[in-house]
């Protein structure tokens, strides 16, 4: 995988979403969202789909939408905190069906991810992902059999989780595939009734993507993801 030089990357230091094309006959990154020194994150629509990007501006990332509606590919280098990713604004117990490339030896996650509000928590169905379990050091609660697999289900609570407009205490729902995979159909609705029978309500439902998260790593993910 060729990075781009430092000449580029200076150019190329302010976040940007624009119009995809192959015809440029310079080296561009159209819808392209670049994360370096403290760039802002970045949300929206593109093919459809709603996107939404975070980083916490240190490392090298690069983030691109396109070129087809529901897929996006992102490659990144030494990071420091990040996920970006593609799906809905609004969630829903939808079936998800995504089919990835996704290459790490870090601490990098592919994920259903998504929010709620009332309460305020995040929520990951973990597909894949590199050197990191999260289920280390947190509270298992039990398992759920769904999509020819079976995913354990966890919740932790994180302190000053970077965020746009700071730092905050976060609680998480996390359903780790035990057999990880890069392409497939997620039942949401599956995972939502195991946490409630298992007394892990969701709330309001937020936005709805199929994400690549990496902290602290290197890596490239492309996904593709429909309903």
């Amino acid at each position: 995988m060729a990075l781009l030089s430092f000449s580029i990357l200076f150019l190329l230091a302010a976040t940007k979403v624009c119009s995809f094309s192959q015809e440029t006959p310079k080296r561009t990154f159209p819808h392209s969202i670049f994360a370096r020194d403290g760039t802002e994150s970045s949300s929206g629509e593109h093919g459809g789909y709603y996107y939404n990007f975070f980083s916490d501006g240190t490392g090298w990332v690069e983030y691109i939408n396109g070129p087809s509606d529901g897929e996006y590919s992102v490659q990144w280098q030494d990071s420091g905190s990040w996920i970006g990713g593609k799906g809905w604004s609004q969630g829903t117990s939808r079936v998800i069906n995504y089919n990835a490339t996704f290459e790490t030896s870090g601490n990098a996650f592919l994920t259903v991810y998504g929010t709620t509000t009332d309460p305020d928590l995040d929520y990951y169905i973990l597909e894949n992902y590199g050197s990191y379990n999260p289920s280390i050091g947190a509270v298992h609660k039990g398992s759920v059999e769904t999509d020819d697999g079976t995913y354990d289900v966890y919740v932790t609570t994180r302190v000053g989780v970077p965020s746009v407009g700071g730092g905050r205490t976060i609680t998480r729902f996390w359903s780790v595939r035990t057999a990880k995979r890069s392409s497939g159909s997620v039942t949401v609705a599956n995972h939502f009734n195991a946490w409630a029978s298992l007394g892990m309500n969701v709330g309001v439902l937020g936005y709805q993507i199929v994400a690549t998260e990496g902290y602290r790593s290197s890596g490239s993910s492309r996904v593709t993801t429909w309903e």
